[in-house]
């Protein structure tokens, strides 16, 4: 018996229903190890293949998806042929409506969403996937660790022509600001706060303010999608919620507070990746 592993193999992007913090953005680093007899070629299993095999169910089931715990009382869940409608009540009975193509959606058998219940359910899937000659498999799910501010995020891109459209995924992200050439600590954490678990929206796609929510539709190439909740949580923006536009907001607005200074904001899309804006 051998044992395989792979650190890093891929990021995992979503949104997730929280009992006491609403829709939250998040990114998991995955790892995985995999332990089994050695085949002909003296291997349990070929990196590329791993890599491929793991990746694409991921990618599948359940990156840039809303995972919905379906074993929590606080979720309602109904289909009607490709679609999907879910209701989820949280804290103070704050309310979140999410209307999409079923594919948006990755329906955890399980009361919350953890890293430990999402890797459960790859590992459950994987395993269907792997030789004989392969026994055990784990994963490891775990968040990037972040000496700044961060903020978690989610979002749509009605636009994209891959999964970013479906209208409830996101991130979780540090922030890094320099003003005048110089770390301003004090502004991270203080935009990190503003955005701390937050939807941010398109002006275009806000249907209707009422009552305390907003109501957020549009038509992207896999179907139609809405999303209700709390306007209280939500941040309006006059573009599409592209990590490069976010960051130019970011920069724009700092530039208007604090006109004598100039900015870059480093904005970030989940782990190691994102984009520069400056005013």
């Amino acid at each position: 018996m051998t044992t395989l592993f792979v650190k890093g193999l891929t990021v995992v992007d979503f949104s997730y229903l929280h009992a006491t913090r609403g829709l939250l953005g998040e990114s998991w680093r995955l790892d995985i190890s995999l332990t089994g007899d050695l085949d002909k070629q003296g291997m349990g299993l070929d990196f590329s293949d791993v890599k491929r095999q793991v990746k694409q169910l991921v990618d599948l089931e359940f990156d840039h998806k809303l995972i919905v715990p379906v074993r929590s009382s606080a979720v309602m869940l109904t289909r009607h042929q490709e679609r999907c409608s879910v209701q989820f009540e949280y804290a103070d009975r704050a309310r979140i409506e999410h209307h999409s193509p079923a594919s948006a959606l990755c329906l955890l058998q399980a009361g919350s969403v953890t890293t430990e219940t999402v890797a459960a359910a790859i590992t459950d899937s994987l395993l269907k996937e792997m030789p004989s000659n392969i026994s055990r498999l784990d994963i490891k799910l775990s968040s990037e660790h972040i000496e700044g501010p961060f903020y978690h995020y989610s979002h749509g891109l009605k636009h994209h022509a891959g999964n970013c459209q479906r209208i409830a995924h996101g991130h979780r992200s540090k922030i890094e600001i320099r003003r005048d050439g110089a770390r301003d600590f004090q502004m991270e954490s203080g935009w990190a706060e503003k955005w701390r678990d937050i939807y941010i929206g398109s002006r275009e796609d806000l249907i209707s303010e009422k009552d305390g929510r907003h109501l957020y539709r549009y038509h992207a190439s896999q179907g139609e999608f809405e999303l209700k909740l709390p306007a209280a949580c939500c941040c309006l923006i006059d573009s599409d919620s592209t990590v490069e536009n976010l960051a130019q907001h970011i920069a724009v607005t700092l530039k208007q507070s604090h006109p004598g200074s100039s900015f870059e904001v480093y904005a970030y899309e989940g782990i190691g990746k994102g984009a520069v804006g400056k005013s």
